[in-house]
């Protein structure tokens, strides 16, 4: 509908610092003070008002892996779930994210096909190959703000450097998804008991910290600014508050399902648990908690990654990792709240505010952000027919649930 009122709604506002009972008037998606006519009155009794949320991690599976998932079926199911602004890392297959000037198209396809803002993180290497920086001066005229080597190893570490000063040069963001490939080398879990019964090749938080410890050295060495995504363990929330406090430029943000999930899970060889970073113990996941709340960790991610059943059917370590995390995002979320680890404004500005901070978009996400209107209290259960995104693989498949979006009102292009 053009224009709505809601009457009765608790507003969640981090901009304003509003957490408040209010009646609320939506033309186009966009707040007014009132409407001579409205096209429908919704009663928000027991409802939350939040703002449009920005995801700082997604893969949308387009271009290339379109068995996945596609930009129509993923923006919809992103948007639909209140989550209008999209990062994408670099890899899509073939990769494209290293041409400035296909960038634009794929942003403007993502609008024009499921009617989200998708914001493209260019490759910080040519190809991903870990070799020669790509041309991040064009990448930035096409639009890009931050650069990335996504998943991929980089050939020597002297190439790190120079991708960094180029990137610093230019005022981007690089985007780390730390992991020393050397001592992860073929593993797809946590070291741990889980793993060590089941006989599965493990990956140390070491590789992950390690990787950590290395980049910011040479983040205070170039002066670049720098975000680490995905991060899964306590001890890197340790690293990650230390160079905060030295005043490096640096930020960080935590997949939801690392709120949430352990490493218990995988046990049966249960692939839906599969993802990377490997979901972790039970005092990794405390640990994280306590990173977000403090404020060490900035924001929450969806990491979502939809995957074809086929993808997920070989045997544990041959299957490819991910979960489909849009269509639970905002359960686990309202989720954290009925547990006490945050307020309910609290949580929405770990998921709409601070990402958009994080991502250097904050004037434009408050021009183009919409509203979403959230039942806390709504319980449901989560079923492969109920989901939105092509990938069915989590999980939280056949679990009950708490808290779901009612309705997105966005504004038009």
């Amino acid at each position: 509908m053009s224009s709505v009122k809601i009457e009765n709604v608790r507003v969640l506002d981090p901009i304003q610092q509003l957490d408040q009972i209010q009646t609320v008037y939506l033309q186009e998606g966009k707040r007014v003070e009132a409407l001579d006519h409205v096209d429908e009155v919704i009663d928000g009794q027991g409802h939350w008002l939040m703002p449009t949320m920005v995801d700082l991690c997604a893969r949308m599976r387009e271009p290339g892996q379109q068995q996945h998932g596609t930009l129509a079926s993923e923006g919809k199911a992103a948007r639909d779930n209140g989550i209008l602004h999209v990062m994408t890392p670099p890899d899509s297959k073939p990769i494209v994210q290293d041409n400035g000037a296909l960038i634009h198209g794929l942003v403007e396809k993502a609008w024009q096909d499921g009617q989200i803002h998708l914001h493209i993180i260019g490759a910080q290497t040519q190809g991903l190959n870990g070799k020669q920086p790509a041309n991040m001066a064009a990448l930035k005229k096409g639009g890009c703000t931050a650069v990335s080597n996504a998943n991929a190893a980089f050939e020597d570490d002297d190439v790190v450097i120079r991708t960094l000063e180029y990137a610093a040069g230019l005022d981007l963001t690089v985007v780390f998804y730390p992991e020393e490939h050397q001592i992860a080398k073929d593993g797809c879990v946590h070291e741990g008991f889980v793993a060590s019964r089941q006989g599965l090749p493990m990956i140390p938080v070491m590789a992950e910290t390690v990787a950590i410890a290395k980049y910011l050295i040479m983040i205070e060495a170039t002066g670049v600014r720098a975000h680490f995504s995905l991060i899964s363990s306590g001890a890197s929330v340790d690293l990650i508050a230390a160079a905060k406090a030295k005043g490096l430029p640096v930020t960080a943000d935590v997949a939801m399902h690392q709120l949430h999930l352990t490493d218990d899970l995988i046990d049966g060889f249960n692939s839906l648990a599969h993802v990377r970073p490997p979901l972790r113990s039970e005092q990794d996941k405390q640990q994280l908690r306590e990173g977000l709340k403090s404020g060490v960790i900035d924001a929450i991610c969806t990491h979502h990654e939809p995957l074809s059943a086929s993808a997920k059917m070989m045997p544990f370590a041959e299957t490819e990792p991910g979960i489909s995390a849009f269509d639970s995002y905002v359960a686990l979320g309202t989720q954290l709240v009925r547990e006490g680890v945050f307020s309910p404004l609290e949580w929405v500005e770990k998921v709409t505010l601070a990402p958009a901070q994080v991502a250097n978009m904050t004037q434009n996400w408050q021009l183009e952000a919409g509203w979403v209107l959230v039942n806390p209290e709504q319980v449901w259960t989560l079923s492969k027919e109920q989901m939105l995104s092509q990938g069915k693989n989590t999980p939280l498949i056949g679990q009950q649930l708490q808290g779901k979006v009612i309705a997105t009102f966005a504004p038009q292009k």
